[in-house]
């Protein structure tokens, strides 16, 4: 009987790395911080019109709110309770956004922050997004309930009950987080009330989560929660259907925890990928791309179906988290136009897009000292909506990345090619490099300081394409660039090192 649970239960996990994406679709977008009234909207309008697979939205959880009106975008990370309130709306709003974007075909996927409550020094008072009363000085969450019993104060070794080496496994996982109160989680009742949250979220119908902080949770522990979860909401979703899980562990290679501890419960988040991206289209360490010709595992990434990529999150574009200064954003938006069509052209993981907010920076000594900043908001603290201008962009300080053209395309580029092999290499020993998606799909990059002039094997059936980079197919003509592939499928391509977007793609879908 025994072996038969767990055989079953590791027949739970191996679904769990399913993103359930709908009609075709391969990319998720996460829409940081937006309120739920404008996601709803934007699936409907944008994201299911142009492709996109799924939205990860910001934790929907009741947080705390801190030092009204700045309100930084960190407080949403610290939760008060499991109700579904917070500065992106109530739970109606939640309910009804979840609705609508799954109606037409984009996938909900719910950042889940269940390590931990709120810092244990941000005191006591209802200053929550509920307005639920809490008090963090004796770890009393009434709304929940937690208490001072279902907290790991006791097992924690440290002087003042936080991680002070990430050398010691014990310590990460049983001690605070920059003094955030840590959850014991391998009691069953926490287990449970932890499940019941998310699984609150799975009836309405999102489709997985985004597991916050996994690195700080031992794997067994997470293992008991996942294990009670509910099968996906089949009004949405095949019968059977387990939530899509994907873990944010962050492991460059040192330190006591690694991303392999996490695998056999979904996907994780790679965050060497971003890094190592960063720094070849920045050209560091004198790194060039015609190295990433065996790009994914063959640069020592995790297995291929394990993995989550970005060229960027919410962190580490603000500089916390991993990989540094190499981690390229929207504000060097040339070289991220060029990495975000890298990443959606190539077939290594689950691609994830950002869509970020802009803030004020201020840099002293190297480090930014608004990275806190929050989303737009008004002078009482709540959020902006999202307004869209006639030329398709975001305005009132949302940047919106997902919607710039160059990325917009390139995810249907991915869309189009998938299940096709990288094919048809080639580079000139430097900076200018192309390959092929078997005979669906082209791209050709120069990231040299000179002038790109050569013609190249496609794999593409003969005839007239438009690049999707410098514009696309409206009717049967180019907005942009023409590429004339011949019988042989060979095509000729000139990219100068000053063009607005020194690469050229295309795709099956983008003949004329």
């Amino acid at each position: 009987m025994r072996l038969f649970i767990l055989a079953a239960l590791f027949g739970l996990s191996l679904t769990q790395y399913n993103p359930h994406t709908k009609h075709g679709r391969t990319a998720i977008v996460h829409l940081f911080e937006w309120r739920w009234a404008d996601i709803a909207a934007e699936c409907e309008r944008f994201l299911g019109p142009n492709g996109y697979g799924g939205v990860q939205i910001s934790p929907p959880n009741e947080h705390i709110v801190l030092n009204e009106p700045w309100r930084p975008w960190w407080q949403r990370y610290q939760p008060i309770s499991h109700k579904l309130c917070s500065r992106s709306g109530n739970e109606t709003e939640l309910k009804d956004m979840i609705t609508r974007c799954n109606n037409v075909g984009v996938n909900i996927y719910a950042d889940a922050v269940i390590n931990h409550m709120c810092i244990a020094g941000s005191g006591e008072g209802n200053h929550s997004s509920c307005g639920s009363w809490f008090n963090a000085g004796t770890s009393e969450f009434p709304s929940v309930p937690f208490s001072s019993l279902d907290f790991n104060d006791n097992k924690c070794s440290t002087a003042n009950g936080d991680i002070e080496s990430y050398c010691d496994a014990r310590q990460v996982r049983d001690c605070r987080l920059n003094h955030l109160l840590d959850l014991a989680m391998e009691k069953e009742y926490v287990r449970d009330k932890q499940a019941d949250f998310m699984n609150t979220l799975i009836d309405m119908g999102v489709a997985g989560f985004r597991m916050d902080a996994c690195k700080h949770m031992w794997p067994d522990d997470l293992s008991a929660v996942f294990g009670r979860l509910h099968n996906l909401n089949t009004k949405w979703f095949s019968n059977g259907s387990r939530p899509f899980i994907y873990q944010e562990v962050i492991d460059l290679g040192t330190g006591a925890i690694t991303s392999r501890d996490y695998f056999r419960l979904g996907r994780v988040t790679e965050f060497r990928y971003g890094a190592k991206l960063g720094t070849v289209f920045r050209k560091w360490d004198q790194e060039k791309l015609f190295y990433t010709k065996k790009w994914g595992e063959g640069w020592g990434f995790m297995p291929d179906d394990k993995a989550v990529v970005f060229v960027d999150n919410h962190d580490n574009q603000r500089g916390h988290g991993a990989g540094g200064a190499s981690i390229i954003t929207f504000w060097d938006s040339r070289l991220y136009k060029m990495a975000v069509g890298y990443m959606l052209a190539h077939p290594y993981g689950v691609t994830r897009v950002m869509s970020s907010f802009r803030w004020n920076r201020n840099f002293v000594n190297g480090k930014d000292q608004n990275d806190w900043m929050g989303p737009p908001s008004h002078g009482d603290g709540s959020t902006k909506p999202v307004p869209i201008n006639p030329d398709q962009t975001c305005g009132d300080g949302w940047v919106c990345e997902h919607r710039w053209r160059q990325i917009k395309n390139m995810v249907t580029f991915r869309n189009v090619v998938n299940g096709q092999p990288h094919s048809n290499w080639w580079d000139n020993q430097s900076n200018q490099v192309a390959f092929g998606r078997g005979n669906r799909g082209f791209i050709v990059f120069n990231n040299d300081d000179w002038v790109l002039d050569v013609s190249l094997n496609t794999g593409m059936p003969s005839g007239y394409y438009c690049d999707v980079i410098s514009g696309e197919k409206e009717g049967n003509k180019c907005t942009g660039k023409q590429i004339k592939v011949d019988d042989n499928g060979k095509a000729h391509f000139k990219i100068s090192n000053s063009d607005e977007d020194p690469f050229v793609a295309i795709h099956a879908n983008s003949k004329l």
